[in-house]
């Protein structure tokens, strides 16, 4: 890895070199475990470090296009096996960084070596479908078409697989790759970037900018040479996103969030809800889009679930998600940490009753870090901002329901749609939700996070915006269709 002058500096790659910023400055990232722990530094950069980086993609689109759609899956061969290979660094990397525990952080790694090989398979694949055409001496078919230079910004809380699902499809489909991720996952970043740089691909292919998201980020949404920019983040800078895009006509994919339900009824097998109600809304610290946040329990059973959930959640380990035994780490930041003590605080002036946990832990190790212990609050009403505002920690709501239709309609009843669940045994219940349920995501007798890498992935409603990510769905938002008529 190229370094400047600090031991843990990282550097911007621009046009397939490693440089400092213009500003000679740079971000510190610390370990949200151990604060006094710098994980590395990168580069505090300026609009014009921006500007050579989508120049540099600029002058690469037209030679990386007439590549090849073969060889550009080829290249992304290479990066999975260099990941691969890197599997453990960058996995301890990811848990100094971000915090979550050693066992995700290589789950996550071994995803993103996954995601890169299903997309490099699709070097392989078709591009376009022949169509018959009303004159009988004429040929008509499609192909696809790459948008040109795309923008990436990724959030810190999936530091290698979001950044991978969405430069990886970019680039099998001919793109140039503009990456800005978020600065508390950054080091991770910048070393899977490493992996695709040592995979040799042409200049200017894959360039990575690390910087505030006000002035970096800003200035990518907003650059004149871009033709298309997928976003994962807050839905505030989501809808600035959508918004520049819009002015531009350029194509734009916004992945902003989720107030995910689980519904769990009374023939329910409570054992199973109650475990994959702990996964979902604890594990990595609550911190994803998909993770459980409301738990709607039909009354008949209700108790018996809460007894049930409150025993479990007792058992939880919180501490350095390195150490072994240890089940949920810290919050990434302190600024996420305080995000949550103040949710916690909401919900107790709103009336809910807290019956776990809601603390900032204290003592030796946990005063050096961002730790708060898992929460559960119940008499939860499903108007209260518990009930309807994104926590993004491990925080979770209990509501009863007194039969099914109340509890999907409780569960649409805020302005998100990314994901939901239920545990039933009865298949009409479980038909009934999943016509029901507006969200882009639904799984049965199963957490209410996760998506196979094979899978469509994205949300209705405030969720999301744009085509699909991962899977083939991918290709709708990399490509636009191009129609073509031979007559002979």
């Amino acid at each position: 890895m190229q370094t400047a002058s600090k031991e843990k500096t990282f550097n911007n790659f621009i046009n397939n070199e490693w440089v400092e910023s213009e500003s000679r400055e740079t971000i510190k990232s610390i370990s949200p475990a151990n604060k006094a722990e710098v994980v590395g530094y990168v580069q505090n950069s300026t609009k014009e470090d921006l500007e050579k980086a989508v120049q540099a993609a600029h002058q690469a689109k037209k030679s990386w296009r007439k590549l090849g759609q073969a060889a550009r899956g080829q290249l992304l061969y290479k990066v999975a096996n260099i990941i691969e290979e890197n599997l453990e660094d960058i996995a301890e990397t990811m848990t100094r960084e971000m915090g979550k525990t050693l066992p995700e952080a290589k789950g996550e790694t071994a995803r993103g070596v996954a995601i890169l090989r299903y997309y490099a398979g699709e070097g392989m694949r078709k591009d376009g479908d022949v169509i018959p055409s009303s004159d009988k001496d004429a040929l008509m078919f499609t192909k696809r078409a790459p948008l040109g230079v795309v923008g990436v910004i990724t959030p810190w809380n999936f530091p290698v697989a979001i950044p991978i699902w969405k430069i990886a499809p970019a680039l099998v489909y001919g793109n140039t790759v503009v990456l800005k991720p978020a600065t508390e996952g950054a080091v991770t970043a910048a070393k899977v970037v490493s992996c695709f740089a040592k995979a040799g691909f042409p200049e200017g292919v894959l360039n990575f900018v690390t910087g505030s998201g006000s002035v970096i980020g800003q200035a990518l949404i907003d650059h004149p040479l871009l033709n298309g920019i997928t976003f994962t983040g807050s839905e505030s800078v989501g809808e600035g996103v959508a918004k520049s895009a819009a002015n531009r006509g350029i194509k734009f994919q916004l992945e902003m969030g989720g107030k995910n339900p689980v519904i769990v009824t009374k023939d329910a097998d409570l054992d199973k809800a109650v475990e994959a109600v702990i996964s979902g809304g604890f594990r990595s610290t609550g911190q994803k889009c998909t993770a459980s946040s409301r738990v709607i329990v039909e009354t008949e059973i209700y108790d018996a679930f809460k007894e049930k959930l409150i025993q479990e959640t007792k058992k939880i380990t919180v501490g350095d998600g390195l150490k072994e035994g240890i089940w949920m780490g810290p919050c990434a930041s302190e600024s996420q940490l305080n995000t949550v003590k103040k949710y916690i605080e909401i919900g107790k002036e709103e009336g809910a009753s807290l019956i776990y946990g809601g603390e900032q832990l204290a003592g030796e190790e946990f005063d050096k870090g961002f730790y708060v212990s898992p929460t559960i609050f119940e008499d939860v009403q499903p108007e209260m901002a518990i009930a309807q505002e994104e926590i993004f920690g491990p925080v979770i709501g209990l509501i009863k329901a007194e039969n099914l239709d109340q509890a999907i309609e409780i569960a649409n009843s805020t302005k998100y749609g990314l994901s939901a669940s239920i545990f039933t045994s009865r298949i009409d219940s479980l038909l009934e939700f999943i016509d029901e349920m507006d969200a882009g995501l639904v799984r049965i007798n199963a957490e209410s996070a996760g998506v196979e890498l094979q899978a469509p992935f994205g949300g209705m409603k405030a969720s999301s915006t744009g085509a699909r990510e991962q899977g083939e769905a991918a290709k709708e938002f990399y490509t636009a269709i191009k129609t073509v008529f031979i007559k002979g």
